[in-house]
């Protein structure tokens, strides 16, 4: 038993990391082909934030929060900005592919490591999955425009069409008429009734999502200068359709929309979260590039801080002046771009916005299947998965088979998903993800101080917390108290039996932590930045409901199934030396 839990935190430090694909004083073991430059990474990281986020679901996070939504983006950048620092670090010290998942392993050792693996491999295919279907929806919009619309059927996925047709024989029976219901319900509706059946089955698939997946996948399999050059013409133009959606938006601003600047307070902001936490998780997408980054250690670390506050000021002032141009209501729409320019008749440039959502979630969708297969691949090279994983091509010097796997695991579910379904199940993997790398950094200078202290590269600016912490928490519960007392006392409430408390277990789970943590922060003098960063992650992960913590837990729980069958035992150090 003793060597069961022994193992299980075996480690590879940094060193032994970096020495396992060290070849001739250069880090190649791999054969990948190193020719990123700092505007490369730059162009990958805008690539996979700016898409998305800003195309399809500020929309629904504003309708919620209304211009105040805006200030959650800053919070999120900030909780972003914490761990960008603690993952510049680790890709300045261990500047090899993997991710979270290697800096789990130097830090807290292979079972976490695999945890964090596993959690990294949902994250991504469930990102990219989400960017296909919002893809598809932009696609399909801009052929209705200039009359190629193709059959509902084809164009939308089997859990939008069954709950919306569903959804609309509701309102039928109660005598509306299908013309006032609202478009997406009207198309859900048409799209299962005319369906073809096989055996009973409605054949509804999201056929463009399907095309666009595997596109992409081909471009990312036939190589990194293939999918670098077509990365940084994608974010160009994205730019340059942002910065005229600003310009020419500002010009329709009324400011009277702003008031009340939160019109559901603090929970109408933060219903948005997991949203706008989606628009962020492109920079960890960075990491995975170090092994073909001509200078990992000095390039990954500046580009991940540039692209972070480049992004926050563009979604900053996009979210306002999206909520000055119409009502925060009317946003809950999953174009809002293009929306917003044909509802103040500006119809030429809502044609322009929906052609370049087309082309910028394109982009993400490249830089997300770029980062999969490279999770895949560490996690192979050290044993956890089948070899075939970290297969590199011959001639293209890609993951081939990582690469091709990532394709199917994207492409087939959003022929049938929802939307809603797979953003919020992503930013809790991201968060996730984030709270283990701030947690490594502490773990690092904790058991690893002299490496640490000699460590040339990047490094979180040391701020002791001991006196910090505890009165930045103090300052909390006294504004907490303050303007929130009623809200605090019902929280604490043991009214409402079970159904009402199992939903307070993840902030309950918070408070614990948080308490926790600053003690040890006072006692230990803890570093500020990563434990604020462990904090700020946690807590955003609070505000993503039971439900999507038990999807999680679950896909987790598979994860133990498939570590402890195969990657416990085949992992290379398991094996004899």
């Amino acid at each position: 038993m003793r060597n069961f839990a022994k193992n299980l935190t075996r480690r590879k430090n940094a060193t032994a990391v970096i020495e396992d694909y060290r070849e001739d004083g250069n880090i190649q073991g791999t054969n990948l082909v190193r020719n990123l430059q700092f505007r490369d990474l730059v162009a990958f990281g805008i690539a996979a934030i700016i898409g998305a986020g800003i195309f399809s679901t500020i929309g629904n996070a504003s309708a919620a929060g209304g211009p105040g939504v805006s200030l959650l983006f800053i919070f999120t950048a900030i909780a972003c900005g914490f761990s960008a620092l603690c993952y510049a670090q680790f890709a300045s010290t261990i500047p090899v592919s993997g991710s979270a998942y290697t800096y789990a392993y130097a830090s807290f050792g292979e079972f976490v490591a695999w945890i964090i693996g596993w959690d990294l491999l949902m994250e991504y295919a469930i990102g990219n999955i989400a960017v296909a279907i919002s893809w598809s929806d932009y696609f399909t919009a801009v052929l209705r425009g200039v009359g190629l619309g193709m059959p509902e059927y084809l164009t939308m996925d089997f859990l939008s069409a069954s709950r919306g047709f569903h959804e609309a024989q509701t309102l039928l029976a109660q005598g509306r008429a299908l013309s006032s219901f609202p478009t997406h319900l009207q198309e859900a509706f048409l799209a299962w009734q005319n369906a073809p059946s096989l055996a009973g089955f409605k054949l509804v698939a999201d056929i463009p999502a399907l095309g666009i997946t595997a596109l992409i996948t081909y471009l990312v399999y036939i190589g990194i200068k293939e999918s670098k050059r077509t990365a940084n013409l994608l974010v160009l133009l994205k730019l340059i359709v942002i910065l005229l959606v600003i310009t020419v938006g500002a010009f329709y601003v009324n400011t009277d929309n702003w008031t009340p600047f939160a019109p559901n307070g603090l929970a109408g902001i933060m219903k948005g979260v997991s949203a706008v936490f989606f628009a962020y998780i492109g920079f960890d997408a960075i990491s995975t590039t170090a092994e073909e980054c001509e200078n990992p250690q000095r390039d990954l670390p500046r580009a991940m801080i540039f692209t972070l506050v480049i992004c926050t000021v563009l979604y900053v002032v996009l979210a306002l002046v999206l909520t000055g141009m119409v009502p925060f209501g009317e946003l809950a729409v999953g174009d809002p771009l293009a929306y917003v320019f044909s509802r103040v008749n500006l119809d030429a440039m809502a044609g322009i916005v929906a052609v370049s959502a087309v082309v910028a979630m394109a982009s993400v969708l490249l830089v997300f299947q770029y980062g999969q297969p490279r999770i895949w691949m560490a996690m192979s090279r050290d044993g956890l998965l089948p070899s075939a994983f970290s297969r590199i091509h011959p001639k293209h010097k890609t993951p081939a088979f990582a690469t091709i796997v990532t394709g199917f695991v994207v492409a087939i579910p959003a022929l049938f998903m929802n939307l809603t379904e797979v953003t919020d199940l992503t930013s809790i993997g991201t968060l996730f993800a984030f709270v283990l790398v701030c947690g490594g950094i502490l773990l690092l200078e904790e058991k690893q101080k002299a490496a640490t202290a000699a460590h040339k590269g990047f490094r979180v600016p040391y701020i002791n917390g001991r006196y910090v912490l505890p009165l930045l928490v103090l300052t909390t519960v006294v504004l907490l108290y303050r303007f929130r007392a009623a809200e605090v006392s019902a929280f604490f409430s043991l009214s409402g039996g079970w159904e009402s408390f199992q939903h307070k277990l993840p902030l309950l789970g918070f408070i614990g932590i948080a308490g926790m943590l600053t003690v040890l922060t006072c006692i230990r003098k803890l570093s500020l930045i990563p434990v604020l960063g462990l904090l700020t992650n946690l807590y955003l992960m609070t505000e993503l409901g039971l439900t999507n913590w038990t999807r999680f837990l679950s896909w987790l729980a598979l994860g133990l199934v498939v570590y402890f069958a195969y990657g416990y035992r085949n992992s290379k150090l398991h094996q004899p030396q």
